[in-house]
């Protein structure tokens, strides 16, 4: 199986962090290892983490998973303007991460 690790900033971080204290918590014996669960997928390994359509049941109307990815992707290009950044807290290639960079600063791009 192939690994990727993502840094999390602070923020993302903590969230995690209060989920999985939350979860373990609610589901004390659950072998499941994804951090997102369902009440029927925290008690039964063999299940995925979550369904997609329980993902889409959560998002407001008009919102799709993949439409909300490349938001994130940009807002994080506005805050930061690290490629590298990018790259390592969102698992994007590097033409992907400058491509954004470039759209969220484009005052700083070269003429």
């Amino acid at each position: 199986m192939l690994r990727h690790t993502l840094y999390l900033e602070e923020l993302t971080h903590q969230l995690a962090a209060d989920w999985t204290a939350c979860r373990h918590q609610r589901w004390p014996t659950s072998a499941n290892p994804h951090l997102l669960v369902s009440q029927k997928t925290a008690v039964d390994p063999d299940h995925p983490a979550v369904s997609i359509g329980l993902l889409r049941g959560a998002l407001c109307r008009g919102l799709t998973l993949s439409g909300l990815r490349p938001g994130r992707i940009l807002n994080e290009a506005s805050e930061s303007a690290a490629p590298l950044r990018l790259m390592r807290l969102l698992g994007i290639t590097e033409q992907t991460a400058i491509r954004y960079v470039a759209a969220a600063h484009p005052d700083a791009q070269p003429s």
